[in-house]
């Protein structure tokens, strides 16, 4: 089964984007780069450093982006290198990082909601920044239509 614009536009998938985006790297301390590349190489499956640098090229340069998320546990080895018959590790994006981007997808597809908890960092009032996306996410909550 072949899905074309028209279904993902009926899904209305893309309506709280922006949102939930902010919402998941608020969350996790990433930057809107850091996931969108993270999202990008859950795609690829497995992945080599070259690869991960040719998918950083339409994002803004961040030298220690790659040692950043291998340190916070968002990208994992899968086979390392032995250097006699294989000749680069091969890596993947953790089991954190895909929990994450399911929980981003059955948001987006009104399966579950953001979190409006007093333990959420991302619904704290603290700025006015925060009150709007707070009144952002009542309203993304009282949507019957996403």
């Amino acid at each position: 089964m072949k899905i074309d614009a028209s279904d993902i536009k009926e899904l209305n998938l893309l309506k709280y984007y922006r949102l939930i985006r902010k919402w998941a790297c608020k969350t996790n301390n990433l930057k809107d780069a850091d996931l969108e590349l993270l999202i990008y190489l859950d795609c690829k499956g497995h992945f080599t450093r070259n690869e991960f640098i040719e998918g950083t090229y339409t994002y803004s340069w961040d030298k220690p982006r790659w040692e950043r998320l291998r340190r916070n546990g968002w990208i994992d080895v899968w086979r390392k290198r032995n250097r006699t018959t294989i000749k680069y590790s091969v890596y993947k994006t953790s089991f954190k990082c895909k929990q994450l981007i399911k929980r981003i997808y059955r948001i987006m597809l009104g399966e579950e909601d953001l979190p409006t908890s007093d333990r959420s960092i991302f619904y704290k009032n603290k700025s006015y920044t925060d009150k709007v996306y707070n009144k952002a996410i009542d309203d993304m909550i009282k949507d019957k239509d996403r």
